[in-house]
């Protein structure tokens, strides 16, 4: 234990020695802690609607998200290379979608496709590692980061999910949009990632 921990814990034990008597320990339940089980739920919907609660977008198909794309004015974007030949078909002309994210011009893209490794039914939320993500500039730099999250990847909890989402160190948990309350206690979204978080349920 190094010389300034041992100080400080040092303290804290001759703050508490003069007292008699400590405060008793809070009394729970049983079953307080124990999770109540998602396994009866339908997964899907349930994440739709925990990402809804978090202010993040679900598209069932590829037509739709493009259509709001182009209504928020969102035509020039990142796509990983090996989910581009099966959205392609559904994006018109007017767009301009990249497979290689380019850092020097990271303000160009206004939106990025990336792959998930899986959805929190519970949280509404969105999972991403490095082994599977092409580009994690491309998941964080946009101001719209689309996940493609496959529906059998859709985990009840986050037990189940960290159970199955094996060893990779870089895990990234997207709960909605990137947001901070760090500044005068004002929410702020998209300030150190995405202002807006989809996911794109694919079969």
């Amino acid at each position: 234990m190094n010389l300034s921990r041992e100080k400080i814990l040092g303290r804290v034990r001759a703050a508490l020695a003069p007292l008699k008597t400590r405060a008793a320990h809070p009394t729970f339940a049983d079953n307080a802690a124990t999770m109540r089980s998602l396994s009866t739920i339908d997964a899907t919907a349930l994440f739709k609607e925990r990402l809804q609660l978090v202010n993040g977008r679900a598209f069932d198909d590829a037509a739709s998200l493009v259509a709001w794309l182009k209504s928020e004015g969102h035509t020039h974007g990142y796509c990983d290379p090996t989910l581009w030949p099966s959205l392609e078909s559904a994006f018109e002309n007017s767009f301009k979608v990249e497979t290689s994210f380019d850092r020097t011009r990271i303000d160009d893209y206004q939106f990025g496709i990336t792959r998930s490794v899986g959805a929190i039914a519970e949280t509404g939320s969105i999972v991403i590692n490095d082994g599977s993500t092409s580009s994690r500039l491309g998941a964080l730099a946009p101001w719209v980061h689309i996940a493609v999250v496959s529906k059998k990847q859709i985990y009840p909890d986050l037990v189940s999910a960290v159970m199955s989402l094996g060893e990779d160190p870089n895990v990234i948990w997207c709960t909605g949009p990137s947001k901070t309350a760090d500044v005068e206690g004002i929410l702020i979204q998209g300030v150190h990632g995405p202002g807006v978080q989809i996911a794109l349920l694919d079969i």
